[in-house]
């Protein structure tokens, strides 16, 4: 029997064939309906295989191809709801590039316009609307009225989340600090306690990490990279079990989850809300409703973060956030987790993937939203690595397997070659949600 070689991609190069990217695609499936059986998704890969090798003897299959193929594989043996998840995720993914190739007519409903241009009007006030602008006022000495002036912003409105917050306390049970990757959930978290404490208010942290599902059950790609970005790769029935039970008033058993061996410990601290205590969560997905639905909307208040970025680049288009949240990330990861800058560009598109599906669907059902963007952070970012984008620009550009890391690296590089670089850091405050991604925070 022969064997398989290479694939067609939708855009029409051909890639080296791999048939665990198959089984990785049927578990990631298996995974969002509630299954963790990668034996199986290894044999329903090896079924799909022999199809395609006596199918495609003399000729390369396109990646549409195969995909039908798995369809009919799960659907024969008996996996209906794996096939209805895997066919779900594939429209998705196909309404997503339709979307990415036909700019729509009507202003998504997912974007908090008004915040943005409250947002807008505070960035032309202290001319911090533009690169250009940006690059003036750091030129003119101005870096540290720069860090004052959006310090004081983001003050003004973790002081008005936790008034809000004030107003509602007597009907809550949880507030929830979601928002995507590194848009400051942690310091954020621990600024609003505090100023909830002073108020007279105690709360108890709940730590949804410790829900990880082992490292064995994750999806793992190709390249040996694990998915924790998705709602899945939680105990999502556990939590719920936890959060109500405590809720009510009764004690529950934490479990402790190593990051360093990738399991879960059950049972290892014993946890109970006094009668004036509140649960506050930190996490990626706290407006998924599926993380906190057997507590009621009317007991949570959900505080969403975004670094809401108003600056145009002297191309005249708008920063991408995204692309602000990746910077900030590859620095944390290098500094506090020993992961490479390179291996974060590389996993970015789980994230990404993600919040699109798990994350920005739901912001609307926020009762909040912060702004973490801090303007005087890209000059700081230039310092730190901007070279470093222009080096994986090129590594990647002929790596038909990484385009999305190569889309980014090309994307951020343009915008570094275009900020003026500032490496005194002494002005920005210890307690500043920046400094949770360049070290040094004091909380």
């Amino acid at each position: 029997m022969g064997k398989l070689k290479q694939v067609i991609k939708r855009s029409g190069t051909k890639v080296s064939y791999k048939k665990n990217r198959i089984a990785n695609a049927i578990y990631r499936a298996a995974v969002s309906v509630g299954g963790r059986d990668k034996k199986t998704a290894d044999k329903l890969a090896d079924k799909v295989e022999d199809i395609l090798i006596k199918e495609y003897r003399n000729k390369v299959p396109h990646i549409e191809d195969i995909q039908d193929i798995v369809e009919k594989v799960l659907i024969k043996n008996g996996h209906s709801k794996v096939a209805k998840a895997y066919i779900l995720y594939r429209n998705d993914n196909i309404q997503s590039r339709k979307e990415k190739r036909i700019k729509a007519s009507a202003p998504s409903s997912n974007i908090p316009w008004a915040k943005i241009w409250k947002i807008l009007n505070w960035s032309v006030s202290h001319d911090l609307n533009s690169v250009r602008n940006l690059n003036r006022r750091v030129k003119n000495g101005e870096f540290s009225h720069i860090v004052h002036e959006s310090e004081n912003a983001y003050s003004d409105e973790v002081t008005m989340a936790a008034e809000m917050i004030s107003n509602r306390i007597d009907k809550l049970k949880m507030v929830l600090v979601t928002g995507p990757s590194s848009s400051g959930k942690t310091t954020t978290t621990r600024k609003l306690e505090k100023y909830l404490n002073e108020l007279g208010y105690k709360f108890k942290m709940f730590a949804v990490d410790n829900y990880f599902y082992d490292l064995s059950m994750h999806p793992k790609d190709e390249f040996g990279d694990y998915d924790f970005e998705t709602p899945q790769a939680l105990d999502l029935d556990m939590i719920n079990v936890h959060i109500n039970k405590l809720c009510r008033g009764e004690e529950v058993s934490i479990p402790f989850y190593d990051f360093k061996t990738g399991t879960r410990h059950l049972n290892r601290s014993k946890m109970k809300l006094d009668n004036n205590e509140i649960l506050l969560i930190d996490s990626l997905h706290g407006l998924y409703p599926q993380m906190t639905k057997s507590i009621s909307d009317t007991k949570k208040f959900k505080l969403y973060l975004e670094p809401l970025f108003q600056i145009k680049d002297n191309n005249e288009k708008y920063l991408r956030w995204t692309d602000i949240r990746l910077i900030r990330r590859m620095l944390r990861d290098s500094i506090h987790r020993a992961y490479n800058p390179t291996q974060t560009l590389e996993h970015w598109h789980y994230v990404r993937s993600s919040e699109i599906r798990h994350i920005i669907p739901y912001l609307k059902s926020a009762d909040y939203i912060i702004n973490t963007a801090m303007p005087y952070e890209l000059p700081i970012y230039k310092a730190r690595f901007g070279k470093q984008f222009r080096k994986w620009t090129e590594e990647y550009r002929d790596d038909s397997l990484k385009e999305d890391a190569f889309l980014r690296a090309s994307r951020v590089n343009d915008l570094m070659q275009q900020i003026t670089g500032f490496s005194d850091e002494s002005s920005i405050p210890q307690d500043s949600v920046i400094r949770e991604f360049i070290g040094g925070n004091s909380l």
